[in-house]
């Protein structure tokens, strides 16, 4: 018997090829989540919520939620973790800041190598011409200001 058209495109198909950013999404938030990190901005954006300095030196492991608060488990650069015992109450309130709600009531310090950050990327913009009508060109200031404002005048029109 003759499959009906609606039949053969609702059939799985088996060992054909998918987009690997479809699994991608699934298989990072399983990973995230086996360290007991449901949101994973907490990872994404160490750096912002902790600073440079303590980003340097630090950089979360796990979290595990308890009766009495969260337990945030950092890894440190052997030789950091004195350091930052002593700044554990600041960085708890930053933290809980950043998460808008008091999860992290404790701070755990595992010392071993941190693993290496992926270098920032600039994204340059080509500067383009300063439209006629743009009101930088009608600035009548000092010369310094003008060529400040025409340059960011050129950065906002530009293209990627």
């Amino acid at each position: 018997m003759a499959r009906t058209p609606n039949e053969t495109q609702d059939a799985p198909r088996h060992n054909w090829p998918t987009v690997i950013g479809a699994d991608a999404g699934v298989t990072g938030a399983a990973a995230f989540v086996r360290a007991g990190f449901s949101d994973p901005t907490l990872v994404l954006r160490w750096n912002e919520i902790a600073g440079a300095e303590v980003a340097r030196l630090a950089q979360p492991l796990k979290f595990s939620e308890g009766p009495s608060g969260g337990t945030l488990t950092l890894r440190a650069v052997p030789g950091a973790a004195l350091f930052l015992a002593h700044e554990k109450r600041s960085l708890c309130e930053r933290i809980n800041a950043y998460l808008g709600r008091p999860a992290v009531a404790q701070l755990k310090f595992s010392q071993g190598a941190l693993l290496p950050r992926p270098p920032v990327r600039k994204i340059e913009k080509k500067a383009g011409p300063v439209p006629p009508d743009d009101p930088s060109r009608r600035y009548q200031g000092p010369e310094g200001l003008a060529r400040a404002l025409q340059a960011l005048a050129r950065r906002r029109t530009a293209s990627y």
